[in-house]
């Protein structure tokens, strides 16, 4: 009897290791937006004032894991798996506005959705900054 739940026991931890470890495997793919995403137009692209609206919000909200210069080192970035994005990168920089936006709006853990915490406005003003960090 006593074995039998040691069993049990052992078979739930095993499937807890393996469900986590899949998780992980599979969160550290590249996180593609949907095709759909990409035909989704930026009503603020090349506006100054939405940018430096972004970059507020981008200092209050992202920051503290993406880094100031957006590299992806904040401080409480450290701590995340999959790790922050460093939208310095081509691989970054290469996205549509639809699909950064679409991003933003969905979230996958870590990185949070705001959809229901920043307007589309807000959420458009982050593209924009983002776009600031193209080398």
């Amino acid at each position: 009897m006593k074995t039998n739940i040691n069993l049990k026991i052992l078979l739930l931890g095993l499937v807890f290791i393996v469900g986590s470890a899949s998780m992980v495997v599979a969160q550290s793919k590249d996180w593609v937006a949907p095709k759909d995403a990409d035909t989704i137009n930026n009503p603020f692209a090349g506006n100054a004032d939405a940018t430096k609206a972004g970059k507020k919000k981008f200092v209050q909200l992202c920051a503290i894991c993406h880094g100031d210069r957006g590299k992806g080192d904040g401080i409480a970035g450290a701590a995340l798996q999959p790790k922050a994005a460093n939208f310095t990168l081509v691989k970054i920089q290469d996205q549509t506005d639809g699909a950064l936006f679409w991003k933003l709006t969905e979230g996958r853990a870590p990185m949070a959705s705001y959809k229901d915490l920043l307007t589309e406005d807000e959420r458009w003003q982050l593209v924009n900054y983002i776009r600031t960090f193209k080398k």
